[in-house]
């Protein structure tokens, strides 16, 4: 005799709540074939579980009782490494990434000047934009009221501002270059972001600290990437925004 199998506690709530899987995806914003992979048994990450748990008015405990029983925290796998300041990331660890852009490199700071006078680091990114990388590099407005408040915050006042303009001026090499665009932003930036492809460096920036002193996360795109994607995905706002410097 045929058994069935029981109903899984997540399809079974959906059932309850009248969803049906293209309204859950359209709900969180993911694919309707993600959906059925976590009625499959994929455990989602942990942002979905909580927006589906949401959605059903129910614990995220109540749809997935196997989290009850392992309350024991995981290593992300996405979290390669974390330096306690930017200034113990290994130089070799900057050419590094860099250097394995195959497709683009990201860069988003108010001024990033360490990378700017950096010369082997222009060099390689020279050498990418040459191969037909696309290179795209995001620094604050120094005539923003956000970077204004920033310098302030890091006791460098109208220090931050110069730093930019100088990092514009140390950047002219790249720009002749088809492949690199440079946009300034406005905006109150969290965290500094590296990136190569599906590998990048997150600087958080601390309140009355400089960013040189804040803690780095070394990240690999891996699986869902849950982490990986939402600092992607911000550096992909903040750019639809910015603007090209004045010429």
């Amino acid at each position: 005799m045929k058994v069935t199998p029981p109903i899984s506690p997540l399809r079974r709530a959906l059932a309850e709540s009248r969803l049906r899987e293209v309204d859950v995806a359209e709900a969180l914003g993911v694919d309707p074939k993600t959906v059925q992979r976590w009625l499959a048994g994929r455990l989602p990450q942990p942002r979905h579980r909580w927006g589906l748990a949401d959605l059903v008015q129910r614990h995220e405990y109540d749809l997935w009782p196997q989290l009850a029983g392992n309350l024991v925290p995981t290593i992300n796998p996405e979290i390669i490494a974390a330096y306690t300041h930017r200034g113990a990331v290994p130089r070799e660890l900057w050419r590094q990434l860099f250097a394995s852009g195959q497709s683009e490199i990201g860069i988003l700071v108010y001024a990033g000047l360490f990378l700017a006078e950096d010369i082997d680091l222009i060099k390689i990114m020279c050498h990418k934009a040459n191969d037909g990388v696309t290179i795209r590099i995001l620094l604050g407005d120094p005539d923003s009221e956000q970077v204004a408040l920033r310098g302030a915050e890091e006791g460098i006042a109208e220090a931050m501002a110069a730093k930019i303009r100088n990092v514009i001026v140390l950047y002219q090499l790249l720009l002749d270059l088809p492949t690199v665009e440079i946009r300034l932003h406005n905006t109150v930036l969290y965290n500094s972001i590296y990136r190569a492809d599906d590998e990048m460096l997150v600087n958080p920036h601390v309140y009355g600290t400089a960013a040189a002193q804040a803690p780095v996360l070394h990240l690999q795109r891996h699986g869902d990437s849950d982490l990986f994607n939402t600092y992607a995905e911000s550096f992909e706002r903040v750019w639809t925004t910015a603007k090209p410097p004045p010429a």
